[in-house]
């Protein structure tokens, strides 16, 4: 990603919740010039509210998220204080323990990464289409 030539646009947020992180990101990606697809707004809001759950349910209760846009691209970027990566499993079709999320957000970006903290934790990060 080249973000030295293009002008980023970037919100960086403490989430308390996945409904004001989903609210952050659609705030985000509705003020993006020049604006994104429908599609790609929703995708944005999907991976936020599925990343920053997971953080907040696995993740210490707290987690801060970063939504940077690129000029072919959206970057974000959960960060959590727990070390453990997410992991793919088989969905429980019975809808008891879950197991779509990760799959989700795999499938929605282009790229996904986890990557630790100096401090303890983890960031977990995808890029998605514009």
């Amino acid at each position: 990603m080249d973000t030295m030539s293009a002008e980023v646009d970037a919100v960086h947020t403490e989430a308390s919740t996945a409904a004001d992180a989903r609210g952050t990101t659609r705030t985000f990606v509705g003020n993006l010039e020049p604006s994104v697809t429908p599609e790609a707004a929703d995708a944005a809001v999907l991976v936020v509210s599925e990343l920053v759950t997971n953080a907040l349910r696995h993740g210490g209760g707290t987690c801060t998220l970063d939504l940077t846009a690129h000029p072919d691209g959206i970057e974000v970027a959960v960060h959590d204080r727990s070390p453990r990566a997410p992991r793919m499993r088989t969905p429980d079709l019975t809808g008891r323990t879950g197991g779509f999320g990760w799959p989700m957000v795999k499938s929605l970006s282009r790229a996904t990464a986890v990557s630790p903290r100096a401090g303890g934790g983890k960031t977990v990060s995808a890029l998605l289409a514009r």
